[in-house]
């Protein structure tokens, strides 16, 4: 009974890693790009854990009921950014702004709830072919690698050259991570993640490297607060752009779901269905990054690369580790406590988990033959998505911003490619 107890307790723990370090790097990129003070920053990564918890666990409970970790979606991110620039850029206020997606993400999360409460998004789901889903798992995985490996890198702690400290130790955990996954056993396989990150927190600081606390608070429970930006506002543009972004929203539960069925075989249950209930869930995640104002949270495909490393399927540690996430985000000391994992550590770990998503993005494209059609779609998809990720920023500053949002974002482009060739370019 202890040892089950023991077992159990490395679960949660290793679910409560993998969520804390899928969610931590994303407020301080935010933060920077908008100019937050640090405090600010604190307060934006204080609602991320606690959004992300809550998001979490309504997902495993009454949304798709699959064990698959919420996170901030990188393509939110990506609109976050391309509007600071603009903003700052044009000498705007970038509180107005913050604003304006906060009122993107209700538009957004409205839109997501009418497809699951009314079953429509079934009529959609015809779009999402293995073709479709593995590309965006592919495009997805690639894009998030370059995020990653900067992180690795140490290139966004905002040093003037590389700290090959910092670099040795980010490899020897992802390659730490990858062996154990491979190598390991019995229980050491299971918890090769969580072996990984501590493993590369304690060399981290044995180096003498120190990461920055955010802030400090005297008191010791701190609700997170709502509206932190200002009330929402909206305009056409922001409209647009959330009308847009849900397909590619909808591409990532039906992705997300897809590949965390293949790593959950023995989940016998109704496709249709389960995805309804992760779109409807969706948008309620959406009012809650909203009204706390973070960056929209959607269910991570890395998930299942996580579950294939590590054999953790069971829903039980899953559920408590996302409500721990949200209750310790209500203590700031835990908070800065928390935000002492080395950025470095946590992106190491994350790439090895989506060397198994890369794996699984192709077995959903070679679900059918690859004949010369499907190579050319996903050649053309893969060229132009990608390529698009690799050009400046700058590129599009002369277009209108909804153009810039669209054409600045490959892993939307790319997607919207190729669900248009597949309906369009029949056998």
């Amino acid at each position: 009974m202890k040892k089950q107890i023991f077992y159990s307790s490395l679960s949660t723990s290793q679910w409560f890693i993998f969520l804390l370090a899928s969610s931590i790097a994303f407020p301080i990129v935010i933060g920077n790009v908008f100019h937050l003070s640090i405090d600010e920053i604190s307060e934006l990564m204080q609602r991320t854990f606690f959004v992300v918890g809550i998001s979490s666990f309504i997902q495993g409970w009454i949304g798709h009921r699959y064990p698959i970790a919420d996170g901030p979606a990188g393509s939110w991110v990506s609109v976050f950014v391309i509007l600071a620039g603009l903003t700052i850029q044009q000498g705007q206020d970038t509180r107005e702004t913050l604003q304006l997606l906060e009122g993107g993400l209700i538009v957004a999360g409205l839109l997501l709830l009418i497809l699951g409460l009314t079953g429509l998004v079934n009529k959609l789901l015809f779009l999402f072919t293995p073709l479709v889903t593995g590309s965006f798992l592919l495009m997805l995985a690639l894009q998030l690698s370059g995020v990653f490996l900067e992180g690795m890198l140490g290139i966004k702690e905002g040093a003037a050259s590389l700290d090959y400290g910092v670099v040795a130790v980010s490899f020897i955990v992802f390659i730490l991570v990858i062996l154990l996954s491979i190598k390991g056993k019995g229980w050491i396989k299971s918890y090769a993640v969580l072996i990984g990150i501590l493993s590369g927190w304690l060399l981290y600081f044995l180096l003498g490297k120190k990461a920055p606390v955010l802030s400090h608070s005297d008191s010791f429970v701190k609700l997170p607060e709502v509206f932190a930006w200002g009330p929402p506002q909206l305009n056409v543009g922001m409209t647009m752009t959330a009308i847009l972004f849900l397909f590619l929203l909808v591409s990532n539960t039906v992705a997300a779901v897809t590949a965390v069925r293949q790593a959950v075989p023995e989940a016998d249950r109704e496709e249709k269905q389960t995805i309804n209930r992760g779109i409807t869930g969706g948008g309620i995640s959406h009012f809650i990054a909203a009204a706390f104002s973070t960056v929209g949270i959607v269910p991570l495909p890395v998930s299942a690369g996580f579950i294939q490393l590590t054999g953790q399927k069971r829903m039980k540690p899953f559920l408590i580790a996302s409500l721990a996430l949200s209750a310790i985000a209500l203590i700031p000391a835990v908070v800065n406590f928390l935000a002492l994992l080395p950025g470095s550590v946590a992106s190491a770990a994350l790439l090895a988990s989506f060397v198994q998503m890369i794996g699984i993005s192709f077995q959903s494209i070679m679900k059918e033959e690859l004949d010369q059609r499907r190579l050319t779609i996903l050649g053309i998809t893969l060229l132009i998505g990608l390529g698009l990720m690799f050009l400046p920023g700058s590129t599009f500053e002369g277009l209108p911003s909804i153009a810039q949002y669209i054409c600045s974002n490959g892993l939307l482009v790319g997607t919207m490619i190729v669900i248009l060739l597949e309906q369009l370019w029949k056998k």
